[in-house]
């Protein structure tokens, strides 16, 4: 099986990258990937951090966005200690690792999302993600090292991968990729964006939040992303007929287009 991509948005520390690097490295973690590093990237501090655990760093790669990072996954967790107003599954460590273990034994990416380490996760990231994983920490103190937060996630991987074969992810065909899903995404709000269903405007963001998420849930296939897409395309189209005849009506009573 493929161990999850570990995915960091926007890192800011060296030396955290370094530690994330060194505790993948303990549990078979070895794809890492950094979305908009606040120094840059590569900066050496990391290496000297990882004690030796070289490979995720000297492979790693870094991306502009989320999505970019994410765009050939099929199953994104998200962890963050706050669901941040998305009706999205919620669940442990260890029962994400289990998820993505009969994932990932049907050949499907995964991948784990940390966010950045003073302000977390963006709504709009975890709303391209398919589950939140939570760690059940005490709430009188809940602020957790991001080093700390990958090794538990891997930790709870390498438990349930060395237990055995998982049981089967989900039953039909897998998962559309995470491009496909971006691409439906976008199509869709641009449609409704022309059509003025986002209002009023300032509602739009969440209104696109919810969207995604219900659609995340779904964890369309590839078929399923083409069908809606063109199902996206008919109704335009039927739009545009309809348009059509209220300019040739007007045409017909002497007005102007």
């Amino acid at each position: 099986m493929d161990a999850p991509v570990v995915i960091l948005d926007r890192p800011q520390l060296a030396e955290n990258i370094g530690a994330v690097a060194r505790v993948m490295a303990n549990f078979g973690l070895s794809e890492l990937r950094l979305v908009a590093p606040r120094d840059g990237w590569p900066q050496e501090r990391a290496w000297a951090s990882a004690s030796g655990a070289n490979w995720p760093l000297d492979e790693a790669k870094v991306f502009a966005t989320v999505a970019e990072a994410s765009a050939d996954l099929r199953l994104i967790h998200a962890t963050t200690a706050r669901p941040r107003e998305t009706q999205m599954p919620v669940i442990t460590p260890r029962e994400g690792a289990a998820v993505m273990a009969s994932a990932s034994a049907e050949g499907l990416r995964c991948g784990l999302l940390f966010g950045a380490e003073r302000a977390g996760l963006e709504t709009a990231d975890i709303a391209l993600c398919q589950a939140i994983v939570t760690i059940p920490i005490d709430p009188r103190f809940h602020s957790l090292n991001l080093a700390q937060a990958v090794a538990i996630n891997a930790y709870e991987w390498r438990l349930t991968v060395d237990a055995g074969a998982p049981t089967r992810f989900r039953e039909g065909p897998p998962p559309a990729e995470g491009r496909d899903l971006h691409g439906l995404y976008e199509h869709l709000e641009a449609e409704l964006d022309t059509s003025g269903f986002f209002f009023p405007p300032e509602n739009k963001p969440s209104m696109v939040r919810n969207l995604r998420v219900a659609l995340g849930r779904a964890r369309l296939s590839e078929q399923e992303v083409r069908t809606f897409r063109g199902v996206i395309t008919a109704l335009v189209k039927g739009r545009g007929r309809h348009l059509a005849r209220l300019a040739a009506a007007k045409k017909g009573d002497g007005g102007e287009l």
